[in-house]
């Protein structure tokens, strides 16, 4: 054990996230004075296996939405506990976490408190050796960079809009670079509100940046998004493609699933499977992601066993970044890849442990932010370290998203001709 990594102090602080919402800031301090901060996101379209935050339930404050306890939590309890431990050996503080936690879902302590550690802690230790956070985590092959998937128009739980799909993300496929992709997407934004603009729509943005008009139905955004990329002047398919987040868990019900914002109506599995398909035969759609409920691991079945050779299926609430649910979702085949989200498992390396599977099994992986965010840039190294290849931060747009990107473009150019990026989504879709 190095001497200056040794763990000193841990402190902890109740800000605000994007939404205006309580979240902690955790610091931690090394013994060779070097300290570092996390910021902690906070999810709005939530699965219901996720690991639990600890709020305060004081209606008092926040609407009881206070995290004064988690703050409390890190300055005595957590930090006694791991007060002299060396802080680069990552697993070893995240297994004294959860073991000092104790229960099954991190509820105790809570995980919002149990991560502001984890991920203060590595970025710490990082910086005592002196190494960039990507290259501290993922070593010297940590040079890919990721493949920006942006969430430009919303539905769902994250508008007030007649969307049934929470989230139409287009993807800058065609793009050699990171620095390209990201102009690409913004040029392709700037397209989109003008053309909402022109039509006397709304051009406000949500929690995530992307735009909320009142538009007639769901494939009504996807040939918004169609007709922006060509405004922009580049090819729907080879240069700009889509990918959804349906976050179907947000319109199951009892007997199938209710599209009722779109009027599209209730249908069943077969149905909205069969609607998929055509969408995918008709827009250039390369990815959707949690296209059925969080407990109908037959839909997920089916859905990768009749479109995973032309799309990637995701799981997000279906898996919540555990272990446990992958392991399951790969030897049922429900899935192509997983969302990685920190905060739905509770630690960094149980979160590595999450990619680290997929990987074996030959899936990919998109790390993700939350709808409540803070300008922490944590997920961007991370997924430069993990080479997972695709990240979604959020639309070009708002303060907390932007941090992300420009956080990778500031890491590409760090890295200079070792740089790569790569289309992940190259097998799939088709030029229109």
């Amino acid at each position: 054990m190095r001497p200056d990594t040794k763990i000193r102090a841990l402190e902890a602080l109740e800000i605000l996230d994007s939404r205006g919402r309580p979240t902690l800031e955790v610091r931690v301090t090394l013994e060779g004075g070097v300290s570092a901060t996390a910021g902690v996101p906070s999810g709005a379209s939530t699965g219901v296996n996720e690991a639990v935050e600890r709020r305060d339930n004081d209606l008092a404050r926040y609407g009881g939405k206070g995290v004064l306890m988690a703050a409390e939590a890190v300055r005595g309890e957590i930090g006694e506990a791991l007060r002299g431990w060396d802080a680069a050996d990552q697993q070893g503080v995240d297994r004294t976490l959860v073991e000092l936690d104790g229960s099954p879902n991190k509820s105790r302590l809570g995980a919002n408190a149990l991560l502001g550690v984890s991920m203060a802690a590595v970025r710490a230790a990082a910086r005592a050796t002196g190494r960039p956070l990507y290259a501290h985590l993922g070593g010297e092959a940590a040079t890919l960079l990721p493949m920006p998937c942006l969430n430009v128009l919303n539905g769902g739980q994250h508008a007030d809009s007649s969307l049934d799909v929470q989230e139409f993300m287009l993807v800058p496929v065609g793009a050699s670079s990171l620095a390209e992709a990201m102009r690409v997407a913004a040029e392709t934004y700037a397209a989109i509100r003008e053309i909402l603009h022109e039509r006397g729509l709304a051009t406000a943005v949500g929690d995530e940046g992307g735009f909320a008009p009142n538009l007639p139905d769901n494939e009504a955004a996807l040939a918004l998004i169609v007709e922006a990329t060509e405004r922009a002047g580049y090819r729907p398919g080879a240069d700009v493609a889509i990918a959804l987040d349906p976050a179907a868990s947000s319109f199951a019900a009892a007997d199938g699933y209710n599209l009722a914002r779109s009027r599209t109506g209730m249908l069943n599995r077969a149905q909205l499977l069969e609607l998929y398909g055509r969408w995918v035969e008709r827009w250039p759609i390369v990815s959707i992601e949690d296209g059925f409920g969080e407990e109908d691991w037959t839909g997920f079945v089916a859905q990768t066993a009749a479109q995973g050779e032309r799309i990637q299926v995701v799981g997000d609430d279906l898996l919540v970044t555990n272990p446990r649910f992958i392991a399951k979702a790969i030897d049922e085949r429900a899935c192509t890849a997983a969302l990685i989200k920190l905060n739905q498992i509770g630690t960094v390396s149980e979160t590595v442990e999450a990619i680290t599977l997929c990987r074996k099994a030959g899936w990919a992986t998109m790390v993700s932010h939350r709808s409540g965010e803070t300008t922490d840039t944590f997920i961007a190294d991370f997924a430069v370290a993990m080479g997972s290849g695709q990240i979604k931060a959020g639309a070009p747009c708002r303060g907390e998203r932007l941090a992300k990107y420009n956080r990778l473009l500031a890491i590409e150019a760090e890295l200079g001709a070792r740089a790569r990026f790569e289309n992940p989504f190259a097998r799939y879709g088709r030029p229109r």
